[in-house]
Formats: structure tokens, sequence, C-alpha cells
């Protein structure tokens, strides 16, 4: 007896349903009402799969050090390129994007959360060009085929930090966004 009420119960709603639906269908083929525009953008190259999301792990950095030096060593990373087609473009820039640190304007403040204090992180050329945040670098040739863009970050004392020996040792993130033109 149950089962024939649920049954019973049920025909009506689906019935509804399936006139509801029809009815959309039918006034969807009556008149167009979206239209969907966009471009198609031809990019020289194309970002290798997993370079979207670089972790870069620079361990090993003591107060020390930074009181010393006021700054750390780079840490070597790249952004590979793949498929590149200089007849696109035959070079790229990077900028790169993040909380600028309000001691050191152009380099990156540790994200919120972090144990550590008294720093920021830089990023340079592998010759030690420093590639402030939200600047646009140098050109970068770009030759047929696979490309590799060579990098480094290091971390740099505060100088207020540095000037009262303040800097708090402990863990700390940073994130940054890059963006890759071709001009």
């Amino acid at each position: 007896m149950q089962f024939e009420i649920k049954t019973c119960c049920w025909k009506p709603v689906l019935l509804a349903f399936l006139m509801c639906a029809s009815e959309l269908f039918a006034s969807a083929q009556a008149a167009p009402n979206v239209n969907f525009r966009g471009s198609l953008v031809a990019e020289a190259c194309t970002l290798r799969p997993g370079d979207e999301d670089i972790p870069l792990q620079l361990v090993g950095t003591s107060t020390q050090e930074l009181y010393l030096n006021t700054r750390t060593i780079g840490t070597p990373f790249e952004i590979h390129l793949e498929g590149c087609d200089p007849g696109i473009s035959n070079n790229v820039t990077i900028t790169f994007g993040g909380n600028t640190s309000a001691e050191l304007p152009g380099l990156l403040a540790l994200d919120g959360g972090s144990a550590a204090a008294g720093v920021a992180i830089g990023i340079e050329t592998p010759a030690g060009v420093l590639l402030p945040l939200n600047m646009t670098s140098d050109r970068q040739v770009l030759t047929s085929g696979a490309n590799v863009l060579a990098l480094k970050a290091f971390v740099k004392g505060e100088p207020q930090a540095l000037a009262n020996a303040s800097i708090r040792g402990g863990v700390f993130s940073v994130t940054s966004m890059f963006r890759l033109d071709y001009p």
C-alpha cells in the first residue's frame, strides 16, 4: 500500500517537472537572448604544466647571516616555457605581484600567520639584478621550442629590524603571482 502511495505522489510532480522543462526548452528556442563574445590570443609560448604553482623552500636562513650581510644568497628557481614560436613574439617579459613590504618597497612582505618577522623576500635575475614587484622585467629573447626563465629569491632584513636587532626567527610564507607578456 505504501509503495503505491509513493508512486502515486511522484507521478504528478514528475509530470509537472516534465511540462515545465518542455516549456523552458520551447522558450529557449523562440528567441536568442544570450550572446557570447571573446577573443583568441596567440601566445608565443605555453607554461610547462606544474609551473603554474612553484613552491620554493628558503631553508637554512639564520638571523646572524642577515645581521652580517643584510640578505641571503639567492636560491635559484626556474619558470619553464614550452612550444615557443618566435614568429608570434621573439621575446618575453615577466612581472611579479604580491603584498609589498612597507620597509622594503619592491620586495614581498611575509604572509599573515608567519612566525618570522623583520624580513622580506626579493626576486632577482641570475646576474643579481632586482626584479621589483609590479615592475616589468627586461625583455628576454625567446628561441624556438623550450625556454627557461632563471631567477633567484632571497631573504633581506628590514632596515628597522636590522638596526634594532629585532629580526624574529620562525617559519614564514610568502605568496607572489607572476604574469608573462610577449611584447
